[in-house]
């Protein structure tokens, strides 16, 4: 009998095993996504939450190429060439897009995207917040509270998938 449960525990590990390495292995779709900038072979897609970590662990003028996926917070309401998106807890990364070369639509807010380009830690000054501030649509009082440059973590894709 003991030799029967043991034989039943090892396959049930097995088992479990293949299922989660199967859900692990769950391949990127394109067809799920639209593409803007650079199409680019999705491959270790870091969450907001490892994305986060990745920004803490930089100093202005370092950088990284990465993949990370999260929801938009916002976009550039005028033409679509920036956008926030959320990483873990309150912070955000402010993406935009290499050489001006692409924009995304002005109403995905809220979609999931992957992003694939060069993160970096930044410096923000005072007249470039207000800009973004006026684009993102913000009221004259919001924009004159911007006073001081703030330290923001920068995203520079050459490539994003936004899903339909």
């Amino acid at each position: 009998m003991k030799k029967v449960n043991v034989i039943l525990i090892m396959l049930l590990l097995c088992v479990g095993t293949a299922v989660m390495a199967q859900k692990k292995a769950k391949s990127f779709d394109d067809k799920e996504y639209a593409s803007f900038g650079d199409k680019f072979k999705v491959s270790k897609i870091y969450t907001k939450e490892q994305m986060l970590k990745k920004y803490k662990t930089l100093k202005k003028g370092d950088t990284i190429t990465v993949q990370f996926q999260s929801n938009i917070k916002a976009v550039c309401k005028k033409k679509g060439c920036w956008m926030k998106m959320n990483l873990a807890g309150d912070d955000e990364s402010f993406v935009k897009f290499k050489d001006y070369g692409f924009f995304v639509p002005l109403n995905a807010d809220n979609s999931e995207a992957i992003v694939h380009g060069k993160a970096f830690v930044d410096v923000e000054s005072v007249e470039s917040l207000r800009h973004y501030a006026k684009d993102g649509g913000k009221s004259a009082a919001e924009i004159a509270k911007i006073t001081k440059p703030e330290v923001t973590y920068s995203f520079l894709a050459d490539g994003v998938y936004i899903k339909k």
